[in-house]
């Protein structure tokens, strides 16, 4: 893999198992563990876990620690991993095109508009 390339770089950060489905489900806001777990069928906790964790180390995601007893946790997207989400609706719109696709319907447009304003 060529470490110069931001191609190769970008993929090598995105296209793990998973990681577009979770910053896909955190466009609508923050979520705690189990909100995630329940939203995408089929992942193990220690995968999500995992994940999450790598997310947060490429700062695509950020954990908030709140002080209750039970303590509460909920990840939310950073700068950085909203502005992936033009990436994934181009893919849902590609899908949706040449796949036929059906996708459960996001806010994901409403979250990029203020992104894509922004970035002129």
């Amino acid at each position: 893999m060529d470490e110069t390339c931001p191609v190769c770089r970008t993929a090598q950060v995105v296209c793990g198992k998973w990681t577009l489905l979770l910053v896909r489900d955190l466009a609508e806001g923050r979520a705690r563990f189990c909100e995630l777990e329940r939203s995408l069928s089929g992942i193990s906790p220690r995968t999500l876990s995992l994940r999450l964790r790598a997310l947060e180390e490429e700062r695509i995601v950020e954990r908030h620690t709140f002080p209750e007893v039970p303590p509460r946790v909920e990840y939310a997207l950073t700068a950085k991993g909203r502005a992936l989400l033009p990436i994934i609706d181009d893919m849902r719109q590609y899908g949706e095109r040449w796949l036929g696709g059906e996708c459960r319907e996001l806010a994901v447009a409403d979250a990029v508009a203020p992104l894509a304003a922004a970035l002129g």
